[in-house]
Protein backbone atom coordinates (compact mmCIF):
# COMPACT_ATOMS: atom_id res chain seq x y z
CA UNK A 1 0.00 0.00 0.00
CA UNK A 2 2.43 2.43 0.55
CA UNK A 3 4.79 1.84 -2.54
CA UNK A 4 1.43 2.77 -4.58
CA UNK A 5 0.99 5.63 -3.15
CA UNK A 6 4.47 6.62 -3.43
CA UNK A 7 4.24 5.81 -7.16
CA UNK A 8 1.09 7.58 -7.39
CA UNK A 9 2.98 10.69 -5.82
CA UNK A 10 5.49 10.46 -8.01
CA UNK A 11 3.22 10.12 -10.79
CA UNK A 12 1.41 13.23 -10.29
CA UNK A 13 4.78 14.93 -9.46
CA UNK A 14 5.97 13.94 -13.11
CA UNK A 15 3.04 15.30 -14.26
CA UNK A 16 3.09 18.79 -12.80
CA UNK A 17 6.63 19.36 -13.33
CA UNK A 18 6.09 18.14 -17.51
CA UNK A 19 3.24 20.50 -17.72
CA UNK A 20 5.54 23.39 -15.97
CA UNK A 21 8.03 23.00 -18.71
CA UNK A 22 5.83 22.51 -21.38
CA UNK A 23 3.58 25.56 -20.68
CA UNK A 24 7.53 27.64 -19.70
CA UNK A 25 8.33 26.43 -23.75
CA UNK A 26 5.42 27.07 -25.07
CA UNK A 27 5.31 30.86 -23.86
CA UNK A 28 9.01 31.23 -25.31
CA UNK A 29 7.78 29.75 -28.62
CA UNK A 30 4.33 32.55 -28.59
CA UNK A 31 7.09 35.34 -27.54
CA UNK A 32 9.22 34.60 -30.20
CA UNK A 33 6.23 34.11 -32.90
CA UNK A 34 5.44 37.40 -31.80
CA UNK A 35 8.43 38.89 -32.15
CA UNK A 36 9.07 37.69 -35.24
CA UNK A 37 5.23 38.70 -36.69
CA UNK A 38 5.36 42.28 -35.40
CA UNK A 39 9.04 42.70 -37.32
CA UNK A 40 7.60 41.12 -40.48
CA UNK A 41 4.70 43.51 -40.33
CA UNK A 42 7.24 46.44 -39.57
CA UNK A 43 9.32 45.17 -42.40
CA UNK A 44 6.49 44.94 -44.72
CA UNK A 45 5.29 48.27 -43.80
CA UNK A 46 8.59 49.54 -44.55
CA UNK A 47 8.75 48.27 -47.91
CA UNK A 48 5.45 49.12 -49.03
CA UNK A 49 5.76 52.72 -47.87
CA UNK A 50 8.79 53.13 -49.44
CA UNK A 51 7.37 51.80 -53.26
CA UNK A 52 4.60 54.10 -52.73
CA UNK A 53 6.92 56.81 -52.19
CA UNK A 54 9.02 55.75 -55.13
CA UNK A 55 6.23 55.83 -57.69
CA UNK A 56 4.81 58.86 -56.38
CA UNK A 57 7.60 60.16 -57.71
CA UNK A 58 8.16 58.56 -60.70
CA UNK A 59 8.32 60.17 -64.15
CA UNK A 60 5.66 61.57 -65.45
CA UNK A 61 3.56 61.18 -62.33
CA UNK A 62 1.48 64.80 -60.87
CA UNK A 63 3.90 65.09 -58.25
CA UNK A 64 7.38 64.55 -60.09
CA UNK A 65 6.28 66.94 -62.71
CA UNK A 66 5.31 69.44 -60.27
CA UNK A 67 8.98 68.77 -58.69
CA UNK A 68 10.31 69.68 -61.92
CA UNK A 69 8.43 73.10 -62.77
CA UNK A 70 9.24 74.28 -59.64
CA UNK A 71 13.31 73.33 -59.67
CA UNK A 72 12.56 75.22 -63.54
CA UNK A 73 10.82 78.22 -62.19
CA UNK A 74 13.50 78.40 -59.46
CA UNK A 75 16.48 78.09 -61.96
CA UNK A 76 15.22 80.61 -64.32
CA UNK A 77 14.28 83.18 -61.39
CA UNK A 78 17.98 82.99 -59.82
CA UNK A 79 20.40 83.33 -63.13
Amino acid sequence: MGKAIAYLVATIAGVVVVGWIAVQLLQVLVGALAYLIVGAIVVGGGVYLYGRAKRSLAPGTRNQRRIEAAAKTYRMRNR
